[in-house]
């Protein structure tokens, strides 16, 4: 025979105030949980929506990133001609690109941060055609123009339409700001990679990657397997959408890592709190325990019921956990890319699941607590307890 729910929640209210300590242990526990998966998820979504699955990104065999990457202009001229290669008005959809890093002073702290600077052709709007000029135009080849992306112009100073600005021992006139959807793109400064390359004294006929819009998604294998098999060409294919996601693996795991062992701790002390709370109120309740069984409900309908208890506590708290940080959502923070050194600005991003998995935390949190109270209140001896009454 089960104990009714109705008497739990009679039970929690009537002992609210002990209640609402658990509660508010497991809520702080949960929001920080959350937050953390949410800034992991976030860094990670922005990274990988800079990638497109029609595109493939070319870089020398065994780089890591582009920073370690070189690309001849033979090479490049061999991969426009590979099979699988999108064509359009002009020749093949193909950019070739340069990479480097410059420091610019950030609006909040005045203070500078590495921003990576891009150097691309002519062509990479066809190629990346997520990307949109917003405001101003494109830059013009052969011009020390620069189009920056959004956020950039938001974060850093200097950085706004029609300025100028100094780097690499140049002088740079910003003339267009573009959109990328919130990818990673919009934390970078694109210009000429040709005037890059000589500004930063490159040789002309080096580059760091290069990205090719295939005909479909279907063609990267025919692209891959005709560049690999070229003796002339000792390069790494990747689709563009994967390598975006290795960059994001290192900085996710360690936020989640991180997150993980705070929320560990956290979640330890809100445990206790649990305990703390069932403990007292098996104390408080022994003769109505006594009563129960007394009149037909056995241990396992005493440890359910104070598990049950137990749980609802965690409910309550978990939810209003979750509730407490979805103003976070939307909300642009920045961070340290490691693979690039340089600054990314994304946002937290908290999905349906992630509240999900915060509830369930709290549950787990919630059924450790009550579980050896329950036991506890289900071995009391039950004549002993009759006794006081």
């Amino acid at each position: 025979m089960a104990i009714p729910v109705v008497y739990n929640f009679r039970s929690v209210r009537q002992r609210w105030t002990s209640a609402v300590v658990a509660v508010l242990g497991i809520a702080g526990t949960v929001g920080v949980f959350v937050a953390m998966l949410s800034l992991a998820k976030g860094f990670k979504a922005t990274l990988v929506s800079s990638g497109s699955t029609d595109n493939a990104m070319v870089r020398r065999a065994g780089s890591t990133s582009e920073m370690d990457s070189s690309v001849s202009l033979d090479q490049v001229r061999i991969l426009e001609d590979a099979p699988g290669v999108a064509r359009g008005g002009d020749g093949p959809l193909v950019t070739s690109e340069v990479v480097v890093i410059a420091p610019f002073p950030l609006r909040s702290t005045g203070t500078d941060a590495n921003v990576q600077v891009r150097g691309v052709s002519a062509k990479t709007l066809e190629v990346r055609r997520k990307i949109k000029i917003v405001q101003g135009r494109f830059f013009q080849p052969g011009l020390a123009e620069l189009v920056v992306g959004h956020n950039a112009a938001r974060t850093y100073s200097g950085l706004t339409l029609g300025s100028e600005v100094r780097f690499g021992g140049g002088t740079w006139r910003v003339v267009g700001i573009f959109d990328a959807g919130g990818s990673a793109f919009d934390s970078e400064v694109w210009c000429d990679a040709r005037v890059l390359n000589q500004i930063y004294h490159r040789p002309d006929n080096i580059f760091q990657s290069v990205t090719l819009h295939l005909t479909s998604p279907n063609a990267l294998m025919e692209f891959k397997d005709a560049v690999t098999s070229d003796p002339r060409l000792t390069v790494d294919v990747s689709r563009e959408v994967e390598y975006y996601d290795k960059q994001s693996r290192t900085l996710t795991t360690l936020i989640t890592v991180l997150g993980g062992i705070v929320a560990g701790i956290m979640g330890i002390g809100a445990i206790f709190g649990a305990l703390n709370t069932m403990y007292s109120a098996v104390a408080e309740r022994s003769r109505e325990i006594a009563t129960l069984r007394a009149i037909g409900f056995g241990a396992p309908s005493v440890v359910f019921s104070f598990v049950l208890e137990a749980l609802l506590i965690s409910f309550v708290g978990g939810v209003i956990g979750c509730l407490a940080v979805l103003p976070l959502n939307g909300i642009t923070t920045g961070a340290m890319n490691w693979q690039t050194f340089s600054h990314l600005a994304f946002a937290f991003k908290i999905t349906p699941w992630l509240l999900v998995q915060g509830v369930i935390f709290a549950l787990a949190m919630g059924v450790l607590g009550g579980l050896p109270p329950a036991v506890r209140a289900a071995r009391r001896p039950v004549a002993s307890a009759l006794r006081g009454l």
